[in-house]
């Protein structure tokens, strides 16, 4: 069972950033989010051990595996960041479990969730943005969240 407990510190958000995968996603995101944010505290929870290993060396002060840690620290968190199949059932070639994206679906967490037409589901209105345009839009709207 995970023991890790995110600390809040005086008006900080915590920030669970979730990927699977190689955790491209999450270790630009949280690139991202460090270099505007170096004192907010991100968790990065990844599906496999890659994707963690990938946001642990991105700069992330936490990181955690698998299901569990998914469904604890989901409800830890202020805000949730990750691709739009964090909260879809066995998206992302089957990494996201059920209980995975319950979790993070029924989070308190305020949820930015990056839009992905891949894994069966298309999003319409997207188009064929690149990934660093999503990512910079994404920490965009989480920048207006911290700075208010």
């Amino acid at each position: 069972m995970s023991q890790f407990r995110i600390q809040k510190i005086g008006d900080t958000m915590n920030i669970l950033v979730m990927d699977a995968q190689g955790g491209g996603l999450g270790k630009q995101i949280i690139t991202t989010i460090k270099k505007d944010y170096p004192d907010v505290h991100v968790l990065a929870v990844g599906t496999n051990t890659i994707a963690t290993s990938a946001m642990l060396k991105a700069g992330a002060d936490e990181a955690a595996t698998g299901e569990n840690s998914v469904v604890v620290a989901s409800k830890q968190a202020d805000i949730i960041i990750g691709p739009i199949g964090i909260v879809v059932a066995d998206s992302m070639l089957g990494e996201i479990t059920p209980t995975m994206a319950k979790a993070v679906a029924q989070s308190s967490a305020k949820r930015i969730l990056i839009p992905f037409n891949s894994c069966q589901n298309y999003i319409a209105g997207v188009g064929d943005m690149n990934t660093g345009r999503l990512v910079d839009d994404a920490v965009s709207y989480l920048k207006k969240i911290l700075d208010n």
